[in-house]
């Protein structure tokens, strides 16, 4: 049984949090993880109290206290990292569905086209699915693409999607903020080692739970070793591009 002795750990602000997920790729213990779109500690053994964590966070969500906890227990952290490590090797990329289920199924499509008459411009979609989790780093669409890495929320906000980003660009979207970043990092590694696309181009919301994406991605690239074009397009709630910046 762990013993219970004074010292320092993190303190998580839920109501400061939004859940962006910075912490849990900065904190290399694994003490935190994001549940229910905020950032929980799972385990007092785990949290060393040196906060390593602290710099990354946009809202001031996490803070350094001291208090009665678990003391510190780095044999259980390690157990924890390999059990994660292993579990995540055996888990697929995409679980498989025996019922051919649409949404996991690759497919090649043609856009549609322009209704005559029509204010806006038709469907630049090529191909399906665009779910990040669900797309497979062998589909023939990413091979040597121009990829896009849209956040859910942007393709909502940006009406010019289909006539300025998207057009002639492979598509992968998700959510930083209800997803696990480290399986966004890890995914994204995978599709830029086995795809090596030309270009990489990251559209994100102007809140900060999306700045996760772009941390994601240039992880990402430094993970896959792939040398690409990369940059990040912030647009606003109103559907304005606010700005466009190389990933470093």
């Amino acid at each position: 049984m762990t013993k219970k002795i004074m010292r320092k750990i993190i303190n998580i602000d839920e109501k400061k949090c939004n859940g962006c997920g910075q912490c849990v790729l900065d904190c290399a213990e694994g003490a935190i993880e994001i549940i229910d779109g905020k950032a929980k500690l799972v385990g007092e053994i785990f949290c060393d109290g040196l906060g390593a964590c602290l710099s990354g966070c946009p809202t001031g969500a996490l803070t350094i206290t001291e208090r009665e906890a678990d003391d510190f227990d780095e044999a259980a952290v390690h157990a924890m990292l390999e059990k994660k490590k292993a579990q995540a090797g055996k888990k697929p990329l995409v679980p498989l569905m025996e019922c051919g289920c649409p949404s996991s199924q690759t497919t090649t499509l043609k856009p549609a086209r322009t209704v005559p008459g029509a204010a806006s411009c038709g469907s630049a979609l090529g191909h399906w699915p665009v779910k990040l989790k669900l797309v497979q780093p062998q589909a023939p669409f990413l091979r040597g693409a121009d990829l896009l890495l849209l956040a859910d929320c942007a393709a909502c906000a940006y009406p010019a999607l289909h006539a300025d980003l998207l057009p002639g660009k492979a598509v992968v979207m998700g959510c930083p903020k209800f997803d696990d970043p480290a399986e966004y990092i890890e995914k994204l590694a995978s599709i830029l080692k086995a795809a090596q696309p030309k270009s990489l181009t990251v559209a994100i919301m102007e809140v900060p739970c999306c700045g996760g994406f772009g941390f994601a991605a240039q992880k990402a690239i430094e993970a896959s070793g792939v040398a690409v074009p990369a940059k990040v397009v912030t647009i606003a709630r109103n559907g304005e591009i606010l700005e466009q910046k190389a990933i470093a």
